[in-house]
């Protein structure tokens, strides 16, 4: 990132740099007017509430969920409070999106963008087939071309292209494609198909296919996440931790995913001349406050907020869970999900973190370069 930051010092006082980067990092990246369209696509990392109206078991509208969020109510975001898009969208200066599936989700509510994550998904078809109802990412891209379409109707065909290729776009893919799919049960369709290594090769092949598909729906600001530490969740450790370790099969699967990603982005980027695609380093993100949890103001980062059984793992978070006084001292919120100010620590990242973590730039400097022009 600091390369990034020391350009955009550069282009403010000598012209010609500035001229260089627009021709070399904005392209086709047109300045928005106004808060730029913020467009959600994945699983229930950044789901805010599409499942509620789906026939699922992968929803989140029951309490405790929702306890720290402004109404004290279940909104279908898997968190206590906000999620990763509702914080990304207060870095924006934008109100939340709504789910697409919301009924409010009309007229000028249109513009702010939408949310089309769904619990559950996975970048393949046959990753959560137990969730029965859910929005695979087929579909969610099948509702992105709708949702134009209605754009459409109220602004006309050009201001709607010129509002997608401007918007941001967050995808948050993978996680589930490992532990409800690949390790789902000890013995799998995938694990007798693949091996890890092999598994994590066609995965990343697939996601490249969704990233070529939205590019061609018109996205060009594309924040790409890969999987958190997959082996150290509290669902993990309640089922085959030893002495609260992580457990060594996810997490060597997330260890290949996430460098992957990233090296596939980089050649999708070079492929098509722009960085239209920005790779997000989840797993070291979550890896910091894993690691060394008192660092970052929290007690554990092994134990969920709300759960039952070892670790609070077992299951899922429900009106007869365990629950936790202070969600601000937990790294987990669910066995699954982070808690709010975790997720405040991610974003906080996502927005002004280095190259370690944000590759080629952070959200900061996107919005920085394409204010410039």
């Amino acid at each position: 990132m600091a390369k990034y930051s020391s350009f955009v010092t550069a282009a403010t006082t000598h012209l010609p740099l500035a001229v260089v980067l627009t021709v070399l990092l904005l392209v086709a990246v047109p300045k928005a007017h106004g808060a730029r369209a913020f467009l959600v696509f994945g699983d229930s990392l950044v789901d805010n509430g599409n499942n509620n109206y789906l026939i699922t078991d992968a929803r989140a509208d029951s309490p405790p969920y929702g306890i720290d969020y402004p109404t004290h109510r279940p909104t279908g975001r898997f968190s206590n409070g906000f999620n990763i898009p509702d914080l990304i969208s207060q870095k924006l200066g934008a109100e939340p999106t709504l789910p697409y599936l919301s009924p409010e989700l009309t007229g000028d509510k249109l513009l702010v963008g939408a949310n089309f994550a769904s619990a559950g998904i996975g970048i393949l078809n046959d990753t959560g087939i137990q969730f029965a109802s859910i929005i695979r990412i087929g579909q969610q891209l099948e509702n992105f071309q709708e949702y134009q379409s209605r754009v459409s109707a109220l602004i006309g065909p050009d201001q709607t292209q010129r509002l997608v290729n401007q918007a941001l776009v967050l995808i948050t893919l993978g996680g589930n494609d490992y532990v409800n799919n690949y390790f789902l049960a000890p013995v799998t369709a995938r694990r007798l198909q693949y091996t890890i290594p092999q598994f994590t090769k066609y995965v990343i092949s697939e996601y490249r296919k969704i990233l070529m598909n939205l590019y061609n729906l018109g996205a060009r600001r594309v924040l790409v996440t890969g999987s958190g530490p997959l082996g150290c969740v509290p669902s993990q450790l309640a089922l085959a931790a030893a002495n609260g370790e992580c457990v060594n099969e996810p997490q060597q699967a997330a260890a290949l995913f996430n460098p992957q990603l990233v090296q596939m982005i980089q050649s999708l980027n070079q492929e098509l001349g722009s960085d239209y695609f920005v790779a997000v380093n989840a797993m070291l993100m979550q890896n910091d406050f894993i690691s060394n949890p008192r660092a970052f103001g929290f007690i554990t980062s092994k134990v969920a907020c709300c759960g039952q059984g070892p670790y609070n793992g077992v299951g899922v978070c429900n009106p007869t869970s365990n629950l936790c006084d202070d969600r601000e001292i937990y790294v987990f919120w669910d066995p699954f999900h982070p808690t709010e100010r975790a997720n405040k620590l991610i974003v906080e990242t996502i927005y002004s973190g280095s190259e370690k973590y944000m590759h080629p730039m952070n959200l900061s400097t996107i919005m920085a370069l394409d204010s410039m022009i």
